[in-house]
């Protein structure tokens, strides 16, 4: 590639200071989902700041998508803690996450509180079908970057039959998808073996702060010590906050229990939020019921519109639990709902936090590329065929959401398909669907026919 004369400096040390404004400006425009998101950060760390090099940023990118959760938010605390120690690392991840949650409890509270007015209710019977057709696609595109072969269709098919029909917990496919492909991956390597990914890139932007031959460090080499620290504070900042919430209100108490399931939700996010959402709606919908179906899905849209990680829909899920039950009384419905969307987004993120600080420096020992293991191949086709199920799953509410026996809802799939045609024949965005889709479920609503 080649370069103007300003790219043979290598760019000027960055503060703790500059890059804090730098992470809070990108909590706020972090929109896209983790593809935009990593578009995002490639064109401002590598392209534009000279952060750190193609290769550093695919190295670090690599080790973000083996690990369960929001690929990401981990990569950003990757790169923060790589350029400014722990604390670096800490205030890069928790800036990607505040300003979603912000946005989001303030978008719940409008959402229960005034979900009745028409023009909300309006955007959001537009909504609905585009996130229908968006869950499509996103088994879709996971499905044609995973499933090369005949093994991996029928790991998928298995998995879709067993929450399909069998109402299998989302857990227990993980697990066995993970066994099927740790035992595969031995007896036939070839079938395990992912093609493509995010592979070595001899791309080059100019000098970088830590550019491919920049040594890794000190901070960033590995120690026993610094190991044992990490997961101590890790075990602590999980503890005390469930042990306060134990102590409080109960083990049985809706607060006690979301920090609890949502714990298990973020060692379950392998590939991305779309996995891990039927698990989210299993437990939810069904199991403490904090949400409805329909609630569900009008959570989704709004992740889907605000910037930060998918996964922060459970944010909502827990606000509109927390308000809806009252669980701290009738007369503290926000903060109820607040507290819940907090503590929610507490026990999701802290895992991303305590993979990248302990795993961060076993990776910058090596600069060969992490390839993705055979477990976690076999757990991506899985996960194809529980996103299809999710998908079926809002389908049938969309379309009957009164049930079989009610009416078919014709207004709902139009724009469903309409909003499908967009994402795959005219490769549309997904914030330019949803925004039309509501504009025309708002003129359904509010203009007489």
């Amino acid at each position: 590639m080649t370069h103007t004369s300003h790219d043979h400096t290598a760019p000027a040390p960055v503060s703790l200071a500059s890059a804090f404004w730098f992470w809070l400006k990108l909590g706020f425009i972090s929109f896209g989902g983790p593809a935009g998101q990593i578009a995002i950060l490639h064109q401002e760390l590598v392209e534009r700041r000279r952060w750190l090099s193609e290769r550093r940023f695919l190295h670090a990118l690599n080790y973000c998508m083996v690990l369960p959760g929001p690929e990401a938010q981990q990569l950003v605390t990757y790169i923060g803690w790589l350029m400014h120690k722990r604390w670096g690392g800490v205030v890069a991840g928790a800036l990607f996450v505040l300003p979603s949650l912000g946005i989001l409890i303030a978008l719940s509270w409008v959402y229960i509180a005034f979900g009745d007015v028409p023009w909300v209710a309006g955007l959001f019977f537009g909504i609905k079908p585009a996130i229908t057709a968006i869950v499509v696609q996103a088994a879709h595109r996971i499905g044609s970057r995973a499933l090369k072969n005949n093994v991996l269709w029928a790991i998928a098919a298995a998995s879709f039959v067993a929450i399909f029909a069998l109402d299998v917990p989302f857990p227990f496919i993980v697990g066995v998808a993970a066994a099927v492909g740790y035992v595969g991956g031995r007896v036939s390597p070839h079938t395990f073996q992912t093609g493509g990914g995010h592979g070595a890139s001899n791309a080059s932007y100019g000098p970088a702060l830590i550019d491919d031959h920049t040594p890794t460090p000190a901070h960033a080499h590995f120690s026993y010590a610094g190991l044992v620290q990490v997961l101590l504070a890790g075990a602590v900042l999980w503890a005390v906050p469930m042990g306060v919430l134990c102590a409080v209100f109960g083990w049985d108490h809706s607060f006690t229990q979301m920090g609890w399931f949502f714990t298990k939700a973020a060692l379950l996010t392998f590939g991305g939020a779309y996995a891990v959402l039927p698990y989210v709606y299993q437990g939810a919908v069904g199991q403490f019921g904090w949400v409805t179906p329909t609630q569900m899905m009008d959570g989704l849209a709004l992740g889907e519109t605000t910037p930060g990680p998918l996964i922060m829909v459970v944010a909502f899920v827990a606000f509109i639990g927390g308000y809806v039950k009252a669980l701290l009384g009738p007369e503290s419905l926000f903060a109820a709902g607040a507290l819940a969307a907090c503590l929610v987004t507490w026990f999701t993120f802290l895992p991303s936090f305590i993979f990248i600080l302990a795993g961060g420096p076993l990776v910058e020992s090596t600069h060969r590329n992490l390839k993705f293991t055979a477990p976690l191949t076999a757990i991506t086709a899985a996960v194809v065929g529980v996103v299809l199920n999710l998908a079926l799953f809002f389908g049938y509410h969309l379309l009957w959401p009164e049930g079989f026996a009610g009416a078919f809802d014709v207004r709902s799939a139009l724009i469903a398909i309409a909003a499908a045609v967009a994402l795959f024949k005219y490769k549309r965005g997904v914030m330019e669907v949803i925004t039309l889709c509501a504009l025309v479920g708002l003129a359904i609503k509010l203009i007489p026919l």
